[in-house]
């Protein structure tokens, strides 16, 4: 795989869990009959800020990886980042959810992790690897 293939692998990821998130808020709106917000429903608040925690995370790494691929990184290291970003939501997806009880803790830890690991490669490669 070229580096811009292991890239669209994380994305094309990314883009099928996010309409996933979507519909589980959409079946619980219909559902509960919650219009707007979370209607003070604890569930509804759960699957929202999954969403939207997903949402904030997924874009900043999916950028990551891109700059990684064209700074020419590493194959493994794109595939490092990538699976900590996919890994570490579904694991927060489903402390979110009550399926996995340190799943959100443990999803948070591995996304920040990828978040150190890609801030620090990138910097490795922009000062200590050379011109590409």
């Amino acid at each position: 795989m070229t580096t811009f293939q292991i890239v669209a692998l994380y994305v094309a990821l990314t883009l099928l869990f996010n309409p996933f998130l979507m519909l589980r808020i959409g079946l619980i709106r219909q559902k509960k009959r919650i219009n707007l917000g979370d209607g003070g429903d604890a569930d509804m608040l759960a699957r929202i800020r999954t969403h939207g925690n997903f949402t904030e995370v997924a874009p900043l790494i999916l950028i990551g990886l891109i700059t990684m691929a064209m700074m020419n990184g590493s194959p493994l290291m794109l595939h490092i980042v990538g699976m900590a970003l996919i890994v570490g939501r579904l694991l927060h997806f489903t402390g979110m959810n009550g399926m996995f009880g340190q799943g959100r803790f443990l999803g948070t830890i591995l996304t920040l992790l990828a978040f150190i690991t890609q801030g620090v490669y990138l910097l490795y490669l922009i000062f200590m690897h050379g011109p590409v």
